[in-house]
């Protein structure tokens, strides 16, 4: 059984729909892209995914359950980690109180992530950890949102434009962790990102997006083999 599935999901801002009949699934341990190009629907599908855009149609299952209409605090206390696009963290609070403001064990672990096991995770917010937030560079508060998402314990997490408008080395080493350490200890993840070459390594299985519909879908081979659906969907 899939760990989160959508099924026909419909959503809309107002009288503009915006996605129409979206069906994917992830499963526990898996990685897995939603790509495609800017405005085709993929940060609504996960605001769909989080309840903060409710879905007009369709149905969303998450661990077995339906989490349709639940609200947002109810989806991640299920177990949901959402880093949004834009980082949005705290920022009048440190480093420290971002990781702490919102921890939690929601899904029970045995071995919770701790604010040790972050700064071993990003060794950069622990050199920053009595920093103001906003003092912090975009690279750094990308670093922060993922590292306040997995202090929820989540047993999903969703990733929205994560490395988006930062700087190569940064957004390898973000990369870096979600493939070696996050994807290794066996965390499900939902990854929106640009890049085809660096998501065919790191993830299992591929979406692509246009107008509010899936496409396409395949695995980390397929998706590079496929030159033609890059040109054509992903603009590359």
């Amino acid at each position: 059984m899939a760990l989160l599935e959508l099924h026909n999901i419909q959503a809309s801002y107002g009288p503009s729909q915006v996605l129409f009949g979206v069906d994917l699934e992830i499963n526990a341990g898996e990685v897995v892209t939603l790509m495609g190009r800017n405005g085709m629907g993929k940060t609504t599908t996960t605001r769909a995914m989080m309840g903060l855009t409710p879905a007009r149609h369709g149905k969303i299952i998450f661990d077995g359950k339906d989490i349709t209409s639940l609200a947002p605090y109810k989806i991640a206390k299920a177990g949901i980690g959402y880093v949004p696009e834009g980082r949005q963290t705290f920022p009048n609070l440190t480093v420290y109180e971002n990781l702490v403001a919102t921890a939690a064990n929601h899904t029970g672990t045995d071995s919770p992530w701790t604010v040790e096991r972050i700064i071993d995770l990003f060794p950069r917010l622990g050199e920053r950890a009595k920093q103001y937030a906003r003092t912090l560079s975009g690279g750094e508060q990308q670093m922060l949102a993922i590292a306040r998402a997995l202090m929820t314990n989540p047993s999903f997490m969703i990733l929205d434009e994560a490395t988006e408008g930062l700087a190569p080395i940064i957004r390898d080493e973000i990369w870096h962790v979600l493939e070696h350490n996050l994807k290794q200890s066996g965390q499900a993840i939902l990854v929106i990102d640009k890049h085809p070459e660096a998501m065919a390594r790191i993830a299992d299985r591929h979406y692509v997006m246009e107008k509010g519909k899936i496409v396409w879908t395949g695995t980390s081979k397929e998706l590079l083999d496929n030159k033609d659906m890059q040109h054509r969907y992903l603009g590359v």
